[in-house]
């Protein structure tokens, strides 16, 4: 049986989930529909968009349902791009930190190569953290021109927890939009959208024991935004399309369990998360915590997030070593054209192109225990020395 440590990419329904989403696939009924079929759907959406803006401390109004994480990126830059622009052609820049998901790097990456826009990446420090003072400055070198600030709330790779109500305030100080991807933060870190001052904030349901497809852009109700879809005119006219409800059920319910449960949730995988990062060290492999560790910290860093780098060591091998093994993790890279790339995050925080490609996060969730722990300790060291030897590193 694999030893599944690859939460941060995707985690299992949980049990209510599935069930919820079960029935209502044998449930037939269009939420856009006028019959007694389609208002029972309606129903249904309404009450999951409730408890979902409860989860998140926001107005059910400001609930934007989409497919999931990477499109409510695409709607939140793209989308406040053009209005920004339309309202004013000098505001073509964007603000975005340098260890964004893809979701947010190629969205800008493409609105800069044919829309015209500008962007200005903020570094992070060797933590990962991104530090406001340096949004400011960002901003500050003409804050005329900016449209639309974006940094993400906790790292996917590395699982550092940014300040992102400073940031949105300092937006707010010039008057600009601040978007966050919370996609890793939501149902594991205390989210709250009014609290934190955001104007957008991404989040998908199938990082917090939700269905894989269905997602949510949380808007306020006077964020600019042009739409990426027509149609009819669904979710304030922003995203058209027929509204999944069986996801949009499941969703609703994973994420009232996930923050009901995200306390002790957050201890439990704190401990193993910390378990693991000690047990590496203490094999003796020169492997490194990537970010700052400190036991118990569940605040500044991701609970469940562990991410090292392995000297002398591909990540890629890493990877298919531990898969050998029936070990399931994530290497720090991506892949483009066949082509493993090093971790753009790990380069960010300031570390060499070879620990780059060394990286490995291994993610804990909900079905996680101590054992899988211990096995993924204990099949490190036959994979690090196999995946030296590869490398001509031994």
């Amino acid at each position: 049986m694999t030893t599944y440590l690859d939460h941060a990419a995707t985690t299992p329904m949980t049990p209510a989930a599935r069930e919820a989403m079960v029935e209502q696939l044998a449930i037939t009924g269009n939420a856009s529909s006028l019959h007694g079929p389609g208002r029972d759907a309606r129903r249904v959406v309404e009450e999951s968009r409730e408890r979902i803006a409860a989860a998140l401390g926001a107005r059910p109004s400001e609930i934007v349902f989409t497919s999931g994480g990477t499109e409510s990126d695409n709607l939140a830059i793209t989308g406040s791009l053009r209005a920004a622009r339309t309202a004013d052609p000098r505001r073509s820049r964007v603000v975005v930190s340098g260890v964004e998901h893809h979701a947010v790097l190629d969205v800008v990456d493409h609105a800069v190569e044919h829309e015209g826009a500008q962007a200005t990446f903020v570094p992070p420090g060797e933590c990962g953290t991104v530090h406001p003072d340096a949004v400011r400055t960002a901003i500050e070198e003409d804050a005329s021109t900016v449209g639309l600030v974006s940094v993400m709330w906790a790292n996917n790779e590395v699982g550092t927890v940014q300040d992102v109500a400073s940031m949105a305030q300092i937006a707010h100080e010039h008057g600009l939009a601040f978007h966050t991807d919370a996609v890793q933060a939501a149902g594991h870190l205390p989210v709250d959208f009014a609290a934190s001052g955001v104007d957008l904030m991404s989040v998908s349901a199938h990082k917090l024991g939700g269905p894989i497809g269905i997602g949510a852009l949380v808007a306020k109700r006077d964020a600019r935004l042009v739409a990426l879809s027509h149609g009819g005119g669904q979710e304030r006219g922003i995203r058209s399309g027929t509204l999944d409800t069986p996801a949009i059920r499941a969703f609703a319910v994973a994420l009232t369990e996930a923050v009901e449960h995200r306390e002790a949730e957050a201890a439990r995988l704190g401990a193993l998360r910390d378990r693991f990062l000690a047990g590496t060290q203490a094999l003796d492999l020169g492997i490194r915590v990537t970010g700052c560790w400190e036991a118990g910290d569940i605040t500044t860093r991701l609970p469940g997030n562990a991410h090292i780098t392995i000297p002398g060591c591909e990540g890629d091998s890493m990877l298919y070593l531990l898969d050998a093994a029936d070990v399931a993790v994530s290497t720090g890279s991506a892949c483009q054209a066949g082509i493993p790339q090093p971790s753009h995050v790990v380069l960010a925080m300031g570390r060499s192109e070879e620990e780059a490609r060394g990286s490995l996060r291994v993610s804990f969730g909900w079905t996680s225990t101590q054992d899988d722990v211990d096995a993924v300790l204990a099949a490190l060291p036959e994979a690090v020395t196999r995946a030296r030897r590869a490398s001509g590193a031994a």
